[in-house]
């Protein structure tokens, strides 16, 4: 097997390279676009009702490696993006990490009980969002957000494999 090393530094210090302007970017101009792919995903779930439990009560996601963290709470059908510090339950992972739990291709029970992914706060309501995250079907996905997804986590198979098969000491191991 011939190892890609540029894949392999990528997947390994992509995140890294990101966290600099992700950190010195105001929030004000992180919302709109996080709001935004999430609405444009949810968009039927809201409508349906399957985001209810999410009312007034705010989820908080942190994705550890790229210090980038936001709050969600659905109110009046709307889903809605805050920064917060104080949310009912929060889940912290890596990027690599939670791009492969959306794209189906992780579990997150496992990654939970590796201490990969961290749930903290309100265990109820964090088996509510992790059942919905389980209930999506990825077809239903926005085409472009879909493919997206696919490829940016094809890249980081990829570029772990290689990392693992390279590297025995750092096998599994993300950014």
């Amino acid at each position: 097997m011939v190892l890609n090393p540029l894949r392999t530094h990528c997947v390994r210090k992509g995140p890294q390279l990101l966290r600099f302007p992700l950190r010195f970017t105001p929030f004000v101009l992180k919302k709109p676009l996080l709001q935004g792919l999430l609405r444009w995903q949810f968009q039927q779930a809201l409508a349906e009702g399957e985001l209810d439990f999410l009312e007034n009560r705010w989820l908080g996601i942190e994705v550890s490696d790229l210090e980038l963290r936001w709050s969600v709470t659905v109110e009046n059908g709307q889903l809605l993006v805050a920064e917060r510090s104080d949310c009912d339950v929060w889940f912290r992972g890596n990027a690599n990490d939670l791009l492969l739990i959306a794209a189906r291709r992780q579990d997150p029970d496992t990654l939970f009980f590796q201490r990969r992914l961290h749930i903290e706060g309100d265990t109820e309501l964090g088996l509510e969002v992790k059942n919905l995250m389980d209930a999506i079907d990825i077809e239903s996905m926005p085409k472009p957000m879909r493919l997206g997804l696919m490829q940016l986590a094809d890249f980081v198979e990829a570029g772990l494999k290689e990392d693992a098969t390279s590297s025995p000491d750092r096998a599994g191991v993300s950014c």
